[in-house]
């Protein structure tokens, strides 16, 4: 697989942004964070995004020049509501995280939604910014339907990511929770067609919902089932009920629904609740116990959620960022589309 320097990856996914009509700095801060996925180890919700926001903006869907903005004061002062106005997701999302990062220090605890939202990426940029200013964070947002309830065969849900993060004391990042309700991110999916590989077992059903491992099948009318089966969905039903409804943008499986990602940002200040010193010297205390705890690989020791994104960051941003020929091809193609110049 080619691999690429991260510097070379934001420069010219920005300049791509740009040619499609994205003020530069909404493109730069769209290409940071999806090559910020890639640095993080997590594929699929990298710049192999690209050409499809590029089909997006194409159909009317992401209007690229628009820019978010915080909706008028309802007079619930911990609370507040962003209106996306259907351009880049990321903007709006931490436009919402960082009201909520002011109101949490103001008042304790406070809550975020935004709506007319698009693809806001990976969902564990926003907690860990969040966790950055020592509090605890959580994100969470739903999508198009593309998981199967638990004993049905039509997909209803999103895969409905859910992410925490809580800070540590200096020099420690912080431990990070970032998943989807389905057994895995619909996006990853995409990376194994590209790849020309198969799925695990018990990851998706075709369209008359038979158990496959051709990941072709989900794109066909297929769905991918629950993480842990009742208890998946169970969490993917209450992010319908929780982002989907509080942000307007209603629950995948209804007729109503708008598309894109219906979010809701949560932050809590620890110390409304205890010292926050106290609060970080148990958590580091938790830490240290899980992380002293007998591994069954002799040569690995048990990680921290949050760890194994540490590890591809370091690897990443040291020997470059690997990307399958398909991915590269279709991001390539794009660049001649728009006379855009690899270099």
């Amino acid at each position: 697989m080619p691999t690429f320097t991260a510097t070379f990856l934001k420069t010219h996914v920005a300049r791509l942004l740009v040619a499609l009509e994205t003020p530069d700095d909404l493109a730069e801060l769209v290409a940071d964070t999806l090559v910020g996925a890639n640095l993080a180890g997590h594929d699929s919700h990298g710049v192999g995004l690209v050409p499809e926001y590029a089909q997006l903006i194409r159909a009317g869907r992401l209007k690229p020049a628009a820019r978010a903005s915080v909706e008028a004061a309802t007079g619930m002062l911990a609370t507040l509501a962003v209106d996306g106005a259907s351009g880049w997701g990321p903007p709006a999302a931490f436009l919402a995280t960082d009201q909520t990062i002011a109101r949490a220090q103001q008042f304790g605890v406070a809550a975020a939604v935004v709506r007319r939202c698009q693809h806001i990426g990976r969902v564990g940029q926003y907690v860990e910014r969040i966790a950055a200013q020592q509090l605890i964070g959580i994100v969470t947002c739903n999508s198009s339907s593309g998981v199967v309830p638990f004993g049905g065969r039509q997909r209803m849900l999103g895969t409905n990511p859910i992410a925490i993060a809580v800070p540590r004391q200096a020099g420690h990042a912080p431990v990070l929770f970032d998943g989807s309700t389905s057994v895995v991110a619909g996006n990853k999916l995409r990376v194994l067609v590209e790849k020309g590989l198969p799925t695990p077992e018990g990851w998706i059903v075709d369209r008359s919902g038979q158990a496959t491992t051709d990941p072709d099948s989900f794109f066909t009318g297929g769905g991918l089932l629950p993480l842990g089966g009742h208890k998946g969905y169970g969490l993917g039903v209450m992010v319908e009920l929780l982002a989907g409804l509080l942000s307007g943008a209603s629950a995948a499986f209804l007729p109503d629904f708008a598309g894109g990602n219906g979010v809701l940002v949560m932050a809590i200040r620890p110390d409304a609740f205890m010292p926050l010193q106290t609060y970080l010297e148990q958590v580091e205390a938790a830490c240290a116990a899980l992380k002293g705890s007998p591994s069954r690989d002799a040569t690995c020791s048990v990680l921290l959620p949050g760890e194994p994104e540490q590890i591809a960051r370091r690897e990443r941003a040291a020997n470059g960022i690997p990307m399958s020929e398909a991915a590269w091809q279709l991001l390539h193609n794009l660049s001649e589309s728009l006379g855009v110049a690899v270099t």
